[in-house]
């Protein structure tokens, strides 16, 4: 697909994104089976209710009301005191019941809004309509001419936050996503594993000339489980659109489908409207009735989110891309902030770049978390500001003391990466380079002017100290030696 650039520049995009979170239960929404399905066999997490059997009547699960209040809380939205649900009929081999359970006219999180940054640094602001919790369905796999049903997933709790259609770029669109996902992981309220599918994304987009009045017909991209996904498909989506709109054809209102691999969205079903899904009040599931001290004691056990950290490390002068890097994972955010409380910006510093430039991605959090105590990255920091350590050093030893046992000092001393930063023993080193013949030609460059080769003789006594020199000190020795 190829849209002269000039004819993009005419449209504009509108993007709204529905996200379906799946809520950090054990057990289902409505029944006490499993709430993690990864990696089991099809069909073995799941109860009668979730077959939707006769006579098996629904038991809301209370944490998955605890879970969505909490969401609220990071998405600056209101609790409703009342929220009710309702059946939402429409028939999937993978639901078994013939309708799914929601909550239509009256949702437990109402409005709210979420900040994000591009990456250039603009701000994006988007405000939400509404969240509620409602089930999953079960999953079709296809098998040519025929498909199989799983119902592992069939009544996993959910909620799904609908956003206003703020969005106006492909960028934003990934921006908006990934702070979704941060707000959520960061608060508790789910597991935030998009391969397993914890939060799916479904974007609707439509295109409309710059300055119009009304926007145009939207398609909404399904069931989209990465940032990238969201990023590249609305920008498919925008030209595509625009594509036909320039040949004179209509936009059809349906839903599509995204291929990764391919980069290309395609038609699945045309988009029902909510009255063809003859929304009714549940009658098996009495009200969510919340006071506004249940709310405040629930939202009160949020953790620090990361406006908090953003906010907190302004003093500490990080690069944007540092920030985000540590905020991409939470338990490294806590623990840059507790040696940030602890022993102040300069350390945390120190910590923060480490944390960002010396952990591999893939790392398990969860390991390097129980081996953290602020202590030990202090001393290292120490180590480093009494010239100690060389910063390649030290990186080593933060690698080590992530998972071990031993101090800061025992790894470098087992490691033998202590520098020599006594005085009379690096000059000592210094003035046997000096004397050396093979130094003769550079310390008569030095003195005609030619800084660059102070570094052969710098290296002459790293290397005969056996790495272990302070290199800075063995420079100004040098210096001091030819000035004498």
């Amino acid at each position: 697909m190829a849209v002269a650039p000039e004819i993009l520049d005419t449209y504009e995009m509108t993007i709204g994104i529905e996200c379906h979170v799946q809520l950090a239960t054990a057990t289902k929404l409505f029944s006490g089976a499993d709430n993690d399905a990864r990696d089991k066999d099809p069909n073995t997490a799941i109860n009668p209710i979730d077959f939707g059997l006769p006579g098996m009547l629904p038991v809301l699960n209370r944490e998955a009301v605890t879970l969505a209040v909490k969401a609220g809380r990071a998405l600056n939205s209101k609790i409703a005191t009342v929220s009710r649900f309702d059946r939402k009929h429409y028939f999937y081999p993978d639901l078994p019941k013939g309708y799914q359970i929601s909550q239509m006219y009256q949702p437990i999180i109402i409005g709210g809004f979420v900040e994000a940054t591009l990456e250039d640094g603009a701000p994006v602001k988007v405000r939400l309509h509404h969240a509620h919790i409602e089930e999953d369905a079960g999953k079709l796999t296809h098998h040519g001419t025929y498909s199989l049903v799983d119902l592992n997933r069939a009544g996993t709790p959910l909620i799904e936050i609908v956003s206003e259609p703020d969005i106006h770029s492909a960028s934003a669109a990934k921006a908006y996503a990934s702070e979704l996902h941060r707000l959520m992981t960061y608060a508790g309220v789910t597991l935030g594993n998009l391969y397993h599918g914890n939060m799916r994304f479904d974007v609707n987009i439509s295109v409309a000339k710059k300055g119009a009045t009304e926007l145009g017909t939207r398609a909404e991209v399904k069931n989209l489980n990465s940032f990238r996904s969201v990023e590249r498909a609305a920008q498919y989506e925008f030209e595509r659109q625009i594509e036909l709109l320039e040949k004179g054809e209509k936009i059809v209102q349906e839903t599509r489908g995204w291929d990764d691999a391919a980069g290309k969205t395609s038609s699945q079903r045309s988009k029902e409207d909510a009255q063809d899904y003859r929304y009714m009040p549940d009658p098996d599931i009495p009200p969510i009735v919340l006071t506004e001290e249940d709310i405040s004691a629930i939202q009160s056990t949020v953790p620090n989110l990361p406006a908090y950290y953003r906010a907190n490390w302004e003093q500490l002068g990080l690069d944007r891309s540092v920030v985000e890097a540590l905020l991409a994972t939470q338990s490294y955010a806590v623990l840059v902030d507790e040696v940030l409380q602890t022993s102040g910006p300069d350390t945390a510093r120190r910590v923060a770049h480490w944390f960002v430039s010396a952990i591999n991605p893939g790392e398990e959090a969860a390991i390097i978390a129980s081996n953290f105590s602020p202590e030990a990255y202090i001393e290292l920091s120490d180590m480093v500001g009494k010239n100690e350590l060389s910063s390649t050093a030290a990186k080593e030893v933060f690698q080590e003391l992530l998972t071990s046992e031993q101090t800061a000092r025992e790894i470098a001393e087992a490691k033998n990466l202590l520098q020599v930063s006594d005085e009379s023993a690096v000059l000592a080193i210094v003035d046997e380079v000096l004397e050396d013949p093979a130094s003769a030609q550079s310390v008569a460059d030095i003195k005609a002017g030619q800084e660059k080769a102070i570094g052969f003789l710098v290296g002459q006594v790293m290397k005969r100290s056996q790495g272990k020199a302070n290199p800075a000190m063995a420079q100004q020795l040098i210096r001091q030696r030819l000035s004498e």
